[in-house]
Order: structure tokens, then sequence, then C-alpha cells
């Protein structure tokens, strides 16, 4: 027995070593590392490395090769005859190949200004994962606190646990000197295998949200993983949305300077290399090599107003986006307002915990004292008892509410 003692004394510090510590801050990063949602943020920005590439070989000169046969019902011919000159007229056959370069020369900055609105979207859609990511702080802060309850109420039950276990040493020896009566330790024992039972319940739950947890941050926990105490601190941080809203008007300004840029002119150089039947020379009913060189330009010189009123378009846009922002923050405002009296009414109820629970205890005292005298019986003790314990637990909920709205607030005014 004492080899096994002294076994179990060696080996403790080696299992408390072995416990996986994490915090709330640490389940925050998981999430944001190991969430399905967060590889959208690494996807969007090579996709929009792939389509920048993309617009920019509009740069790199364009060759198409071309080659046709036709065959036609008739051919030009010179309306009138030249006495002493026969002109062969043209084959009906006609063939042809060439080669087509073009090359951009100047298009107004359409392409650069397109590549910024590509960017500005991307820096959006990864501004909106960001703000999906963050709406997971608030399921974290719930999982994390319930998981903390638990441990604090199995605490408390082990506590009441031991206090049985005590008395019901002294019953068996009150009732062997015939103090009190055999039905007094028979209701300890009862109500010993209820609290067994509330271990083993409390036990569960623990587990359960341990794999909520578990799911959230996409990560596995050992069963007996030990959860610290979240900090709170004043955080100046801001809310992802308010960055969202943000890159939303930069996204619009980006897409109106596209519409600033698609009125200018354009200008293209082309060449043509080819060789057919007949050639540029019409006349020559024979096979024979061609080119063709020169200058394009485009210029939209008016457009009905399109430009204009796309940008207009814009700006309403842009105005509900600021709508959108200023909803937001006001809501954020409200909610945080909501957060602050939740604190402050738990803050009191707790200090009226404190009071009730040093109450509780002066009564379980004078009731152990009254059932070692047999002035009560057991089931009186343990109804006392009951009562002490449930205040303990009550506190135990409150305090947990007052730590989860004081990490919701945090949460709710922004974590850096």
């Amino acid at each position: 027995m004492k080899k096994s003692v002294l076994l179990l004394i060696v080996m403790s510090p080696i299992w408390v070593f072995s416990q996986q510590k994490i915090t709330l801050t640490s389940c925050y990063e998981l999430a944001a590392k190991n969430y399905p949602l967060a590889k959208q943020t690494a996807l969007l920005q090579q996709k929009s490395t792939f389509e920048i590439d993309a617009m920019n070989k509009a740069k790199l000169p364009k060759i198409d090769l071309n080659a046709q046969a036709t065959y036609q019902s008739a051919v030009t011919q010179l309306p009138i005859s030249i006495p002493n000159i026969t002109i062969t007229p043209l084959n009906k056959d006609q063939y042809r190949a060439t080669v087509d370069v073009n090359q951009l020369i100047y298009n107004g900055g359409m392409i650069e200004a397109n590549s910024k609105l590509k960017t500005a979207q991307t820096l959006t859609q990864q501004q909106q994962v960001a703000v999906n990511l963050y709406t997971l702080k608030s399921r974290i802060n719930y999982s994390y606190l319930m998981i903390l309850l638990w441990q604090d109420q199995n605490l408390l039950l082990l506590d009441k646990k031991n206090t049985i276990v005590s008395k019901i040493k002294e019953v068996k020896s009150a009732v062997k000197n015939g103090a009190v009566l055999p039905a007094s330790e028979q209701v300890l024992e009862a109500e010993l295998l209820k609290l067994k039972q509330a271990l083993t319940e409390n036990s569960f739950q623990r587990t359960k949200e341990l794999q909520n947890l578990a799911s959230l941050t996409k990560t596995t926990f050992e069963v007996n993983t030990v959860l610290e105490k979240p900090r709170t601190i004043d955080s100046n941080g801001t809310r992802p949305e308010i960055q969202f809203f943000d890159l939303q008007q930069a996204q619009i300004d980006a897409s109106k300077e596209v519409i600033s840029k698609s009125n200018l002119p354009k200008l293209n150089a082309f060449g043509q290399a080819g060789y057919g039947n007949p050639g540029l020379n019409m006349l020559n009913n024979s096979f024979e090599g061609f080119y063709i060189v020169g200058l394009k330009m485009n210029w939209t010189i008016f457009d009905w107003d399109k430009s204009k009123t796309d940008k207009q378009a814009l700006d309403i846009a842009k105005e509900i986006v600021s709508t959108d922002k200023e909803t937001f923050e006001t809501n954020n405002q409200m909610q945080l307002a909501e957060l602050q009296t939740e604190i402050e009414k738990m803050l009191i109820i707790i200090q009226t915990d404190d009071e009730i629970i040093q109450l509780r205890e002066k009564v379980v005292q004078s009731s152990d004292s009254q059932l070692r005298n047999g002035v009560i019986t057991a089931s009186d003790y343990v109804t006392e008892l009951n009562h002490l314990f449930e205040a303990k637990t009550n506190q135990k909920v409150h305090e947990t509410q007052l730590e989860l709205a004081q990490i919701n607030y945090q949460t709710t005014k922004g974590i850096n």
C-alpha cells in the first residue's frame, strides 16, 4: 500500500506537467488559423494574382494565325473590253494564309486601373473573411467560459462530497453509540450517491463543451486540458467591419477610376504578313506574299453621358456604404451599453452572493452542531448544506456571467 502511494506521489508531478494548457487568446489564434473559412484569405490572394497577371498579358503582342480557302460564284471583272489587251479574270477558288500581330501602345491606363480595382476587390473580399472569422470569437467566448464554469462547479461538488463523506464517518460513530438513528446515515449515503451522479453529469457537460471548442478551433484538446482564466483588458482595437466598410469605399473609388479611363483614346500597332492567291494585287492571278503594317486609334468622343451616369450610381453606392457603416457603429454602441449595464448588474449581484454565502455558512455550522447533539435529523442538515451549495453555485454562475459580459464587451469593442 505504501509503495502504491509513493508511486502516485512520484507520478503526480509528471501528470500535472503533461496537462495541456490553453488561453482564450490562443483559441482565437487557432480559429483564425485552422477554421476552414480562414483558408479563403490565401486563396483569394492567389486568385487575384492570376487575374492581374492575365490583365497584364494585354501589354504583350497578340499573334494570330489565320488561313482560309474559298470558292465564290463570281469574281471582279472589268466591265469593258480593251482591244489587243487580254486580262485574265481571277480564279473563283482563292487561298490565303496570314500572321496577324497586334501590339497595344496606349489604352489610357485601363490595365493599371483594372489591376487596382482587382486589388481593391480582393482586399474587400479578404476583409469579409476576417469579419466572418471575427464572429467566431463570441462562440469561442461562450464555450470557453462554460468549460470554466463546469470546472468550478466540479470543485464545489468535490468539496461538498468531502463534507458528506466526513459527516458519514461522524454519523456512523454516533449510530454505534446510539446517539443518532441509523436513518441519518442512510440519508447521507443517498446524498453521496446524488453527488456522484452530479459529478458524472458535470464531467460529460464539460467534455461536450470542450468538444465544441475543439470544433471551433479545429484542433484536439485532451480531456484534462486546463483552461486559464481569461484576462480582460481595455482594448483600443477596431472592429474588422469598420475596415471592411472603408475598403468597400476604396473599391468604389477604383471603379470610378476605371470609368474615367474607359473614354480615353486607345492606340494599337498592327501588322499582317501573308501568302495567298490573290495577294494584295487583285490583278495578279497567282500566289504571292504580302504584308501590311499600320496604326489604329479608337476614341469614344461621346457616350451619351454613360460614364457620368455610371459615376453617379457609384456615388450613391458609396453613400449606401456610409449608411451601413453608421448603422453598424450605432448598433455596436448599443451593444456596448447593454453589456456595460450587464456588468454593473452582475457586480452588485455577486456582492449580494457573498453575503448570502456567509449567512448560509453560519446556518450550516449551527446545523452541524445540532446534528451532533441529535437536535435535528440528517435530512435537516442536508437541506441546509444544499442551500449553501446552491448559494455557492449561484455565485459561480454569476461570476461566469460577469466574465462573459466583460469578454464580450471587449470583443464587441474590438480586439487588436
